[in-house]
């Protein structure tokens, strides 16, 4: 079996294709904002490590000192985790029935 994975391949292959700009993100009604760019970077290290248990992705979120977008809080339970996600959902849910198609 070969050592490297097509579907990843592909992805990274689109990620650099800035042939059309107007797709970049076109399941965003606006841009990621600092806060919520540092979460979603902090996430992907997290989940990188392999830990995908709530909880535990949440303590490291508190190690790191990463500041939640919504209520500024840096005191990450499991709890806090699942409510600020679903704020940022919400957010950019509102945002692209405002704005439409791509940010």
């Amino acid at each position: 079996m070969s050592g490297h994975d097509a579907f990843k391949d592909r992805l990274t292959e689109r990620a650099q294709d800035t042939s059309r700009p107007a797709l970049a993100n076109q399941c965003r009604g606006r841009d990621l904002e600092p806060a919520e760019m540092a979460l979603a970077e902090a996430l992907m290290k997290i989940y990188g490590t392999g830990e995908h248990d709530f909880a535990k992705v949440a303590a490291a979120l508190a190690d790191q000192g990463v500041t939640a977008p919504k209520s500024g809080r840096t005191d990450w339970t499991e709890a806090l985790l699942g409510e600020e996600l679903k704020a940022i959902n919400a957010d950019l849910d509102a945002a692209y029935e405002a704005q439409g198609y791509g940010a």
